[in-house]
């Protein structure tokens, strides 16, 4: 990207047609030298002589050209972006305890809510996302990272019986908001998918809607599963894999409750796509603001230029009082 600063000047270039034919007019008007007889000049036989006087005034407009162009002071722009963002620390809480095996979400609800939480992962940009499981008790199982390849790693490793069965909701929150306690972040954000109601742990989960409001950090809730019953596989000794009808108990009222208390949503999804569109949508609440402000660094280009005019103009000069130094 080039421009001149002082652009005025270029209308200097404007005189060089002029300049070259008042030369050329002067040049006309007659001889230095005058002669009583030409015939003598006549005879005289010699070698074409070289256009010495046409190169010195092309020259020297040429140094009147570049000295213009000099004095507009071109300069060379380098056009860049500064990025601002104000991101988003974000823990997935998610639930490992064996009823996750249930296939009423497909191709069970743990599998299915890792590759949802995946693709939730790789739509992020800025944010730092960290992965608590949890059943009888809360792990964390990647701490907060920008490093979403580490995270999806992490994420991919989740099984069911990794942790003491059973569904502690508010061990699961209470490390969630563990990790979030000291962020600086100007949203601190949890999102927590359970199939159950809290029966293990010592921690309420109430208490831990009401820490992570004092903490300023909101938790979207997340019941998984289907309404009525659903098939959940078990290992029988003598028949191998079979499925059994269980019931789906959601405690929607406190997952509600949940989410209202620390001023974010509770979702329930009954299948895949559902379980999508909720991911989505948290996606779509919860933006990182980025600003773009774009700039443009100029570098002065005029000592070139300045530099060849004067180098030229010198040339000129040595030459004509030099080896075409000419006698009037």
């Amino acid at each position: 990207m080039i421009r001149f600063a002082q652009p005025y000047y270029l209308l200097l270039l404007l005189a060089l047609p002029a300049l070259y034919y008042w030369h050329r007019q002067r040049r006309k008007r007659g001889a230095a030298i005058t002669f009583s007889n030409l015939g003598v000049i006549g005879q005289i036989r010699g070698k074409k002589s070289f256009p010495v006087r046409k190169v010195f005034l092309t020259g020297r407009l040429l140094v009147i050209a570049l000295l213009a162009i000099a004095f507009a002071r071109p300069q060379s722009g380098h056009t860049g972006e500064e990025v601002i963002t104000e991101g988003i620390d974000i823990i997935m809480a998610l639930d490992v305890s064996t009823s996750m095996l249930a296939e009423d979400i497909k191709p069970n609800r743990i599998e299915a809510a890792k590759q949802v939480a995946a693709e939730f992962v790789k739509g992020r940009k800025h944010d730092r996302i960290g992965l608590v499981v949890f059943a009888a008790d809360g792990y964390t199982q990647c701490p907060l990272t920008i490093d979403y390849s580490v995270v999806l790693t992490f994420l991919d490793q989740v099984r069911t019986g990794m942790i003491d069965d059973g569904t502690g909701i508010g061990m699961g929150l209470a490390t969630a908001i563990n990790r979030l306690r000291t962020s600086e972040a100007k949203s601190k954000v949890v999102i927590l998918l359970t199939d159950g109601r809290n029966n293990r742990g010592e921690i309420d989960p109430l208490t831990a809607a009401e820490a992570a409001k004092a903490l300023d950090i909101k938790i979207y809730t997340v019941g998984a599963g289907t309404r009525g019953t659903a098939m959940y596989p078990i290992q029988d000794p003598m028949f191998g894999k079979r499925y059994v009808p269980m019931q789906v108990d959601i405690d929607e009222a406190t997952l509600e409750k949940i989410a209202r208390i620390s001023g974010a949503a509770y979702f329930r999804a009954t299948n895949t796509e559902q379980l999508e569109d909720v991911y989505k949508e948290i996606d779509r609440m919860e933006k990182t603001r980025i600003e773009v402000k774009e700039y443009t660094r100029y570098s002065e280009l005029f000592y070139w230029f300045a530099a060849a005019a004067l180098v030229l103009l010198m040339a000129v000069i040595v030459l004509e009082n030099t080896r075409f130094m000419k006698i009037p």
